[in-house]
Order: structure tokens, then sequence, then C-alpha cells
């Protein structure tokens, strides 16, 4: 996917130059044809292809063991980092603290936006929490909860698009927001379908998890208490999605979200979600990373018992 939206990008721009109906309209083509594109795949390999190969490629659709690796890396490098500084007896010459986090800064450079060099390991861990949180609905519940849907489909009729249809047209939206949902330069008119298209496809899911989230960490009670909290504190972000599920996480695990980032030098202020609770540490991390797993089991769960009961019942 990632080589297409390049190379229909250079083409795009190529021909779209500066001119803003060009682009958008131009944008809009990639779109389609890339979700569309990605759509057709997926159902041909449903059609054609062995289950264990359907298997594969429906695991490929979810980020979630992926997401742990990236964090999982982050933090490893983080507590060599604080072991290193606080074995460095030394602290002539060059920083040590500078020094000792760069590892950590490298790492964490690799899976967000904004810029990692001048990080402590407090704003290190805020942007892991963050990280784990917000993407674990692109990467997870996202193409999963399209996933459920296409298996939906399957039940009213096996020839139309199934699972991995809907999931791959998901993943394709996904990554070209990931690619040119940027307001910056051409993309602010390139990349704008995409992202809306994304935001669209991400709304509903978002919002699941965050009135579902308090099953995972054992809370129930909690539910609605959790969903009314991050759609009151994720409003302020210019994002429909991002802060509503970062503010879901928030809540649930007891910490505070959000503040000042800088991208490319320049500083932005995003709203302060679970205001006044502590900051998130290393345990509040590993903690966000369990409630995925543990809610990733529950909604294959209870996907699952609805699709045993409407077939007793059928």
């Amino acid at each position: 996917m990632g080589w297409w939206i390049t190379l229909l990008r250079r083409g795009a721009e190529i021909g779209g130059g500066n001119n803003p109906r060009k682009l958008r309209l131009a944008g809009g083509l990639i779109t389609l044809v890339l979700v569309g594109g990605s759509g057709l795949v997926g159902w041909g390999v449903e059609r054609l292809a062995p289950t264990p190969l359907l298997v594969v490629a429906l695991a490929s659709a979810l980020a979630g063991r992926s997401l742990e690796q990236a964090v999982g890396g982050v933090l490893v490098a983080l507590q060599n980092s604080v072991e290193a500084l606080q074995n460095q007896l030394d602290p002539a010459g060059d920083n040590p603290t500078q020094a000792a986090l760069q590892p950590a800064r490298q790492a964490l450079s690799w899976i967000v936006g904004r810029d990692t060099s001048d990080l402590d390991a407090k704003e290190i861990l805020r942007a892991l929490a963050e990280t784990a949180s917000e993407n674990a609905v692109d990467g997870l519940f996202a193409p999963l909860f399209w996933m459920l849907m296409g298996a939906g489909l399957w039940r009213l009729n096996p020839s139309w698009p199934g699972p991995l249809a809907l999931a791959w047209s998901f993943k394709a939206a996904s990554t070209l927001d990931s690619m040119l949902g940027y307001r910056h330069g051409r993309l602010r008119w390139l990349g704008t379908a995409g992202a809306r298209l994304d935001d669209l496809l991400v709304w509903l899911p978002c919002r699941l998890v965050a009135v579902s989230l308090a099953l995972a960490a054992g809370q129930p009670g909690r539910s609605l208490d959790v969903f009314a909290a991050a759609r009151r504190d994720g409003a302020a972000d210019p994002s429909p999605n991002a802060g509503v599920s970062q503010a879901a996480y928030a809540h649930i695990t007891g910490v505070q979200l959000g503040g000042s980032n800088t991208y490319g030098k320049q500083i932005h202020l995003k709203p302060l979600l679970g205001a006044g609770l502590p900051a998130p540490d290393q345990a509040t991390v590993l903690q966000m990373l369990q409630l995925n797993r543990r809610l990733e089991l529950i909604w294959l769960t209870a996907a699952a018992a609805v699709s045993f009961v409407t077939k007793t019942l059928s």
C-alpha cells in the first residue's frame, strides 16, 4: 500500500502542481483506487485462497502485536538508559542525561510523529502512553471491527465481500491517512479525502472501545462514566477520534495525558486528558497494553456469542 501511495502521490503532484482543486480531486482518486483496489484484492483472496492463507491474511490486518513490540522496545531502551544514567559517576564533559536517554529517544522517534530529541524520561513515558492508547484503536480495534462486520456480511450472503475485504479496505484508508493526512504543503489538499475517510471509519470503533474499555479493566460499572469523560475531554482535540481514545485510556488507568508537543520545531498544545491525575509511568504503559489484549478477547468472545445465537435461532 505504501509503495502505491508513494507512486500515485508523485503523479498527482506532477499533474496537480500547486492547484488546490486539482490536488483535492487527485487525492480523491488516489483514495478510491487504493481503498477500492485493496478491498477487491481482499475479496479475491477470500474467494480463491485456502483457509490457512486467509487466516494469515486476516492476521496481517491487525497490528496489536507490532504495537506491543514497538512500545516494549522503547521501554527496554528507556530502562537501560535510566540504569546507565544511575551508574554514570563522572558527569564531566557531555551532558550525561542527554547521552543516556538518546537510545530511548531514537527508538521512540520511529513510532511517533513528535520531535523526541529533547524529551526527558517523563515525556518519553507520556508519548508511549499516548501511542499505546491511540494506536490501539487505529491499528487493532478499528480493523478488527471491520473484520467482524465483514464476517456478518458473509452470514447474510457468502458471495459478498467479507472480513478480509473490509479489513484491507480500512487498512488502505488508514495508511493513506498516515502518509498523506498532514496539514502542510500540498498534502493540505492531496490528503484530505484519505484523512476524512479514515476519520469516518474509525469513529464508531473508537467509541466502542471507549465504552467497553472498563470491561477489560474489570470495572464494568464505570463504562458509561469513562465513555462520558472520554467524549468530554476528547472534544477539544482536532482529531474526532484520537482525543477520545486517549482520554478513555487516561481515565481508566488514572493518569493525565496531553500537553505540549513539538512537531518540526513548532510547539503544539494538545488538550489535557484526565487533567489533574498523575503522570503515566512504565506500569501505566504496560497496563494499557494488557488492556488491549483483554479487550480484544472480549470483542472476539462477544462476536462468537452473537454468531452462535443467531445461528441457533435461524
